[in-house]
């Protein structure tokens, strides 16, 4: 069930879009569209324009009509510039505002729920068109896997744990979460929900990646990274993955060294 807070903000923003002819449609995404929004939840929303592009200045002035407006800014750390990302009050509620020109949904990570349009216009673009999620690319990442472990094993002998933590989360989100999020029939969304999609062998499999601020923590972590995408690369990876064999030997040597030296 849609929390009544979010049920507000998005009719008191339909009420200006409606009343511009610039916009075409509402659309949410996310929580929204799989029924599972709490009110933890951000909202996802997409306004469908008429024009090629919408200015910086014309896109805040909306959303600070929309409600009380505590600060926004633009989603270019998430390489999605069209987006503004907003906080407001009363209450405190995260949106996101994705502006798209029609025809840009046609390329698109997911169907969205449609909330309200003109004419039907979007209802119409999403029939004949489909939604493609980014998948990771198995080979991609074999070529660079034992080269990033190698990178977090000379850390942890240097005593950088700090950048080793780092390099654990960074695992966590790019390879083992989306891996295992995969071969759980799920779209591999980083880390996202994982602790309400995985089973418990995989969140087993995936704690034991954690590390607290110590040298033995990080290197025992380090081998759970390890140990487990070997699991994954075998449950997930294409028949003519190429695997990088010599390197992956050479690396394991040099954490062995890195744990008995």
């Amino acid at each position: 069930m849609i929390p009544a807070q979010f049920q507000s903000f998005v009719q008191s923003l339909t009420k200006l879009l409606s009343a511009n002819e610039n916009y075409l449609a509402l659309a949410a995404g996310g929580s929204w569209i799989e029924g599972r929004m709490d009110r933890f939840s951000d909202i996802d929303l997409v306004i469908v324009h008429q024009s090629e592009s919408l200015p910086l200045a014309e896109r805040k002035a909306l959303a600070e009509s929309a409600g009380d407006l505590l600060s926004s800014f633009t989603g270019e750390h998430v390489g999605e510039p069209r987006l503004l990302i907003c906080l407001y009050a009363s209450p405190l509620l995260h949106v996101d505002l994705k502006f798209v020109s029609l025809s840009d949904m046609h390329s698109r990570v997911e169907d969205p729920l449609v909330l309200w349009e003109r004419s039907g216009v979007l209802s119409e673009l999403l029939a004949l068109s489909e939604a493609r999620f980014p998948h990771p690319d198995s080979q991609w990442i074999e070529d660079r896997f034992w080269v990033w472990i190698h990178y977090a094993a000379t850390k942890i002998g240097r005593g950088e744990l700090f950048e080793t933590l780092t390099f654990l989360a960074f695992m966590q989100q790019t390879v083992l979460g989306p891996l295992a999020l995969i071969r759980n029939g799920a779209l591999p969304k980083g880390v996202r929900k994982l602790e309400m999609t995985l089973p418990e062998l995989d969140l087993r499999a995936m704690r034991q990646t954690v590390a607290g601020y110590d040298r033995q923590s990080c290197l025992d972590a380090l081998y759970a990274v390890v140990g487990y995408y070997r699991d994954l690369r075998q449950a997930t990876g294409p028949a003519r993955l190429e695997r990088r064999q010599r390197a992956e030997q050479a690396v394991m040597a040099y954490l062995e060294e890195l744990r008995f030296g």
